[in-house]
């Protein structure tokens, strides 16, 4: 079967090996410039042909929301189980929680330090006997 060679091998041995003469087949002046440079212009139909998403702007990047890392009331029996503490005065934000919220039953009389608190953890810390303390984040 015959087979097409490709136009250098037909042209190796002759001088300039089909370029005209040596100065036509320098560097990227005969390639129409380096990497992307005439991208907007000389290189426009390449662009739209094999790379139609190289320009612009696409899709949509929602800001990150500022995650608050909560507990619930209902919830502090068992920190107090866990940490083995005989004082019912737990430091919420020392344990790595911002914010109490209000879901579950309080049984006993806490007394809390927290960055953030709901209402309605309030009034069920409160009602219980115990009491929260706000803490400041510049003193920490």
């Amino acid at each position: 079967m015959a087979t097409k060679d490709r136009k250098i091998r037909k042209m190796r041995g002759s001088k300039t090996c089909g370029y005209g003469s040596k100065k036509k087949h320098r560097g990227k002046g005969s390639k129409g410039g380096k990497g992307y440079a005439g991208s907007h212009k000389h290189k426009w139909t390449y662009i739209v042909k094999y790379e139609p998403d190289h320009f612009g702007k696409h899709g949509f990047v929602p800001p990150r929301k500022k995650q608050i890392k909560t507990i619930n009331v209902g919830e502090l029996e068992n920190v107090l189980k866990r940490l083995n503490l005989e004082s019912n005065e737990i430091d919420l934000s020392e344990l790595g929680y911002e914010k109490l919220l209000g879901k579950g039953k309080v049984t006993k009389p806490f007394i809390i330090k927290v960055k953030e608190f709901s209402e309605r953890a309030k009034n069920k810390i409160e009602s219980a006997g115990g009491m929260i303390i706000r803490i400041n984040e510049n003193e920490n």
